[in-house]
């Protein structure tokens, strides 16, 4: 009787044990939970091919007012090489493009970042603690610095740059989305990179203005469409990719909007 009341009590206490610790687990899984829908890397992140050596890659961060923002780079591929165009927006988004890319058996070799907002540069500590050429113009490093932010370990001091021989060009057109924006060129695939210096056909407005510099924007925008007369695909930094009517299009955004400026002046 005595052995039977004593198994009845360490049955209990072990039932009552599972108990509490369920109960002291709700909180984590609801946490955890909450996390799956509503952190800012919330959706997974995604790569989408482009051509036979260019991928792209989406990643998404919640911006208010706008909530849950796409943005976009690319992943170029030269032979057992692969070269980002912009870091993901999100460290575990990097985390997992490198891992897809590390299993396609390919090597990282080198990163370039088109201006220094977080959604182009976010992830240069990273890349840089992985032993990873990163690119940035010395304006570009200069305005990371200014915001207490890590600059890329290589610097670009010229307008125009081959960053990967015949592979990848960088140019620098003039301000527009920012005073440091870029485009790379991927003359191979005749791709054009122009994050978000290039507004998408599905944008009616120039999107993020904080930095942007407004009365430049449309001749920097002519400037690329004078100098690539042979574009086959425009990627924007956030939206649909395009050809490229994609320039004409944030080229008229930008005399709307330098237009309305110099109206609000008068």
């Amino acid at each position: 009787m005595n052995e039977l009341h004593a198994n009845g009590c360490s049955s209990m206490k072990l039932t009552i044990k599972s108990i509490l610790l369920f109960v002291y687990l709700i909180p984590s899984l609801a946490f955890a939970h909450g996390q799956s829908s509503n952190d800012q890397s919330a959706k997974k992140l995604k790569i989408k091919q482009l051509s036979n050596n260019v991928y792209q890659h989406i990643s998404s961060k919640r911006v208010e007012p706008w909530g849950l923002v796409e943005a976009a780079g690319l992943v170029v591929i030269n032979g057992s090489d692969a070269h980002l165009i912009d870091s993901p927006w999100t460290t575990q988004a990097t985390k997992e493009l490198i891992k897809w890319i590390e299993g396609k058996g390919l090597t990282i070799k080198s990163a370039v970042v088109t201006h220094f907002h977080e959604d182009a540069s976010n992830d240069l500590p990273l890349l840089n603690d992985l032993h990873i050429k990163t690119y940035a113009t010395s304006l570009t490093n200069q305005l990371l610095t200014s915001k207490k932010k890590e600059t890329a370990n290589n610097e670009i001091s010229t307008n125009t740059f081959e960053l990967v021989d015949g592979v990848m060009d960088v140019f620098y057109p003039g301000g527009g989305h920012s005073q440091d924006n870029i485009v790379v060129w991927i003359p191979q695939e005749k791709i054009l990179f122009g994050g978000c210096f290039v507004r998408s056909l599905g944008a009616k407005s120039l999107g993020n203005t904080e930095d942007a510099v407004i009365g430049e924007w449309s001749n920097s925008i002519q400037k690329v469409i004078d100098r690539y007369s042979d574009i086959k695909l425009v990627v924007p930094g956030h939206g649909k990719v395009g050809d490229a009517s994609l320039l004409t299009h944030t080229q008229k955004l930008a005399l709307s909007a330098q237009h309305a400026k110099r109206s609000a002046k008068h």
